[in-house]
């Protein structure tokens, strides 16, 4: 049975009839053209289809598109800068090798925001438990957990220099 479904994605109001059985991955990925969400093990165990739901990192796989309904979803193409930019979290992927495949990379781009959007200093060990949703067959996650480290402590810096 169809419904209709209200989001905002990336910023843009959407309407869509949907299958109420349909994935909000398969909403994103194959009704939205949003290819950063992926297609991993199907049953929220590998973290590659992480998504943010009103700013909580959520696995798309398991969430249906009709509980999205009024809701906010953010993809990785929805952090881009005005002229195409990398976010600071993008860039500290990068910068701190943590792509390699890039296959777990969005998703765990995605938790990464959520992290970071508590304005916390998490320590290495606690990045470690956050991310264990994820799995990365190519980094060993070390040099994750130092892209996250790096835009945590920032983030983390820069709020507190506000704040004084």
């Amino acid at each position: 049975m169809l419904k209709i479904v209200h989001m905002t994605v990336n910023g843009t109001w959407r309407e869509l009839a949907v299958d109420e059985r349909e994935s909000l991955l398969d909403t994103l990925r194959n009704r939205l053209g949003l290819t950063s969400v992926k297609k991993g093990c199907e049953v929220g165990e590998c973290g590659a289809c992480t998504v943010l739901v009103d700013g909580e990192a959520v696995d798309s796989c398991i969430y249906l598109t009709m509980w999205a309904e009024g809701r906010s979803i953010m993809t990785v193409e929805g952090l881009k800068g005005p002229n195409g930019e990398l976010s600071p979290i993008q860039k500290a992927f990068v910068e701190e090798a943590a792509v390699q495949c890039g296959f777990c990379t969005p998703g765990l781009i995605m938790s990464a925001v959520e992290i970071v959007g508590t304005g916390k200093k998490y320590n290495r060990d606690e990045l470690r438990k956050l991310i264990s949703g994820h799995l990365c067959r190519c980094t060993g996650y070390e040099k994750i957990l130092d892209a996250m480290e790096r835009i945590v402590e920032e983030v983390y810096r820069t709020v507190n220099e506000e704040q004084t």
